[in-house]
């Protein structure tokens, strides 16, 4: 950010600039929604005496309709990058053991029995899309570009077996490059899609379990939002587009979406009660308090290619924390 960038409110009437008392402009970006009070001034710009953004939505009480006395988690990750240079093999498999109950002692297979359901929040898969020059392909040149795509189906169809998951898609799959991004084809995995627990699912993905929202995207928006406004850390964009409603603020001007034109389905009309976005660089969470009672757990999904590393969520209290697996030790 510049130190003479200034602010700009528009709407249909036109364009003013903004002064007075306000945030710094690095605070917001292009499509944001809010509300201001003041006057114009002499110079003929708005001075803002005050702001109002939309806050929280409003939000469901945790775990309607539901009694849960036992411990529950869900397990976020991302970033598998399965033939990418990045990938570990073994890791992965380390992972799919983990969450069956395949590994660990006797304490970690209890928690690995408590798991209900894994949510792999984008970039699955690594293709090399250098082959992909629009001239047919040779033989090898096909089995090169598959061979990626069989290997995580490899793993997926084991967890398939185990226990229920949705895939999202990310940046770097095979899916359209526009939000919201549709599910990955169910052809790509064979093995998986046979079982009933096997879910594609959209990026941004809503889904519920017992009672509790969840909410989360694949990392696009908030690696947006960093281009073009500062903060902190990544949780402090996630907070502000909660208090904006708005998923992808910076959609269509800087990040590609579908033009629809009767409605913005990123508009959060429901606040969640977990936030996630996939794809970070290291791992954080945050619990974030709303005026009206709201309580939203905030998490930033490490990329498990580089960090071998998910994130659990206990769905009964809202905690987390972080799995990491190693393989530096099998390895002689």
């Amino acid at each position: 950010m510049h130190p003479d960038d200034y602010l700009i409110l528009e709407d249909d009437s036109g364009r003013v600039k903004l002064a007075g008392n306000m945030p710094s402009p690095s605070t917001y970006v292009t499509g944001v929604v809010v509300a201001l009070h003041g006057k114009e001034s002499s110079d003929g710009d708005f001075y803002v005496q005050s702001i109002l953004e939309a806050g929280l939505s409003p939000q469901r009480p945790l775990h309607s309709g539901y009694n849960l006395k036992d411990n529950k988690y869900i397990v976020l990750v991302s970033g598998l990058m399965v033939g990418s240079g990045q990938s570990n093999p073994l890791q992965l498999q380390l992972l799919v053991d983990y969450l069956t109950g395949h590994s660990g002692d006797e304490q970690e297979q209890s928690l690995a029995a408590q798991i209900v359901r894994v949510i792999i929040a984008g970039d699955s898969v690594d293709i090399q899309r250098s082959l992909l020059s629009g001239q047919p392909l040779g033989l090898k040149d096909q089995a090169r570009l598959t061979e990626p795509i069989k290997e995580l189906d490899l793993a997926l169809t084991q967890l398939a077996a185990a226990m229920p998951f949705d895939i999202m898609a990310g940046p770097n799959d095979p899916a359209n490059f526009s939000l919201p991004q549709q599910p990955l084809h169910k052809c790509l995995f064979s093995g998986a899609s046979t079982y009933n627990t096997f879910v594609s699912a959209t990026n941004p993905h809503q889904f519920e379990v017992d009672g509790v929202c969840f909410l989360g995207t694949s990392g696009q928006n908030i690696h947006d939002l960093e281009k073009y406004s500062d903060a902190k850390e990544k949780l402090d964009f996630m907070e502000r587009t909660l208090k904006w409603r708005h998923l992808a603020p910076t959609s269509p001007d800087t990040l590609g979406c579908y033009p629809f034109t009767d409605r913005d389905p990123f508009v959060i009309d429901d606040c969640p009660h977990v936030y996630f976005c996939g794809n970070q660089k290291k791992y954080a969470s945050r619990l974030l308090k709303g005026s009206e009672g709201q309580v939203v757990r905030l998490v930033c999904i490490p990329r498990f290619c580089e960090t071998g590393s998910a994130v659990v969520v206990n769905i009964r209290t809202l905690e987390c924390h972080l799995l990491t697996l190693s393989t530096s030790s099998l390895v002689g």
